[in-house]
């Protein structure tokens, strides 16, 4: 079977994924959701004109030739505290004490801040009782917020699709919304497979590894914004594996996620298993690491269900599901499948490729006087970038992507590489 090439293979994946059904969260569970619908204003923010400053309200042409030296003396006919209702209007020659975000009085224009008044000099150089200096001309508009400022009522103020972060949380709260429609979690079925894995918990014995692509995978869910399900470790026969699949697919889930069992050992039962539950659309792509890739439909019981067959070895599961799996969560979500932030790095040591897509562990930092990003593929191990060598991915913070058809990039050149992390040191 010819490999697909991979953005054949993830336009193909993501055909079949479209945003799973919205929900209501109360606002503080919102946060790193995604909005399901457009949030409107039905009221302006701020909703009357205030002050921006603590100061006195004023009429701007009032205080024509202040200055520190030159002080205008105004009679001061009331105050008004946030919170408070402005009653006392500003008259001419008059002014207002004021706090920060208390409704501007009628007849003033302007805030003066305290620092600009006699309340900031010596107290035997202050006017007196019922007086103020204003040090500073003012200009229409100085220090005042107008209603509708921050969010107009009437628009979108935050976009179908936008994750919510504490700012939008925010906005959220001064429109009053308690609760805000998000797009449902979208839940994964976890499932490893294999007569060699034992749980974490167990002993190792002659022959037996434990299971960490299944814990693995769930944290690479959950970080991609998905709730996993995980399902334990899934025997090497039929009758086990078909029990798994079963269950998982009984949890009523978006997507199945597979690790093992899709090469073309003689062991590898995993595909007939799957082909059987349902259809299989390709087993391989031209992906290095990552090359035994499967993607097909189950029969769920509320209709067919994706399936993507990651690979057993620990580090080719983690990038097929960069690649491939982390798009689809995203999609289903209600987010656009982007790739990770890409930048543009020096290389220091020439790389071979076998000519497949190659996502390389790398490291990647900035040199601190031309600014100009480094890129190594050479970590402490010797094999570094052995396909099962789960610890390179604890020292690496990025993918060199070596493109179809390229053999060698020589030591100097400068190479695209994906950040899967954004240490401070680096940027």
């Amino acid at each position: 079977m010819a490999l697909k090439a991979v953005d054949e293979a993830l336009a193909e994946i993501l055909r079949h994924f479209e945003p799973v059904p919205a929900e209501s969260a109360g606002l503080l569970q919102a946060r790193g959701r995604v909005l399901a619908e457009d949030i409107i204003a039905d009221f302006d923010v701020p909703p009357f004109r205030n002050s921006a400053m603590d100061g006195y309200a004023v009429r701007a042409g009032d205080t024509a030739g202040a200055s520190a030296q030159t002080g205008v003396v105004l009679r001061v006919v009331g105050d008004v505290a946030a919170g408070g209702v402005a009653e006392t209007p500003v008259p001419p020659g008059g002014a207002v004490r004021i706090m920060t975000g208390a409704p501007l009085p009628p007849g003033a224009d302007a805030v003066v801040r305290f620092e600009e008044t006699s309340e900031a000099l010596p107290e035997g150089q202050r006017p007196g009782a019922g007086r103020v200096a204003i040090l500073a001309a003012a200009v229409d508009g100085q220090n005042v917020r107008e209603p509708g400022e921050d969010l107009r009522a009437g628009s979108v103020v935050i976009p179908r699709g936008q994750l919510l972060r504490p700012a939008e949380i925010g906005v959220l709260a001064a429109l009053g919304r308690a609760t805000v429609p998000v797009v449902r979690r979208p839940r994964v079925a976890i499932l490893a497979t294999g007569d060699e894995l034992v749980a974490i918990d167990e002993p190792l014995a002659p022959g037996k590894i434990r299971n960490s692509n299944e814990y693995t995978a769930a944290a690479l869910v959950e970080q991609a914004g998905g709730t996993p399900i995980p399902l334990g470790i899934a025997r090497d026969n039929v009758a086990d594996l078909t029990a798994k699949v079963r269950e998982g697919l009984a949890h009523d889930v978006d997507l199945f996620l597979t690790s093992a069992g899709v090469s073309v050992g003689d062991y590898d039962i995993v595909k007939h298993v799957l082909a059987a539950e349902g259809e299989m659309h390709f087993w391989q792509v031209a992906i290095k690491p990552g090359k035994p890739l499967a993607f097909g439909r189950l029969r769920g019981p509320h209709g067919p269900v994706p399936l993507i067959g990651l690979p057993g070895n620990p580090v080719a599961a983690i990038v097929a599901f960069e690649v491939f799996a982390r798009p689809a969560i995203l999609k289903m979500g209600g987010r656009a499948p982007r790739p990770h932030p890409q930048v543009q790095a020096r290389l220091q040591e020439d790389v071979t490729n076998s000519g497949r897509r190659h996502y390389m562990r790398a490291f990647v930092n900035r040199d601190p006087t031309s600014g100009e990003y480094h890129v190594t593929t050479r970590g402490s191990g010797v094999r570094v970038q052995g396909s099962g060598i789960l610890s390179s991915l604890v020292w690496a913070n990025a993918f060199l992507v070596v493109p179809e058809g390229v053999t060698r990039l020589a030591a100097g050149e400068l190479v695209t590489v994906e950040m899967i992390d954004w240490p401070e040191e680096v940027f």
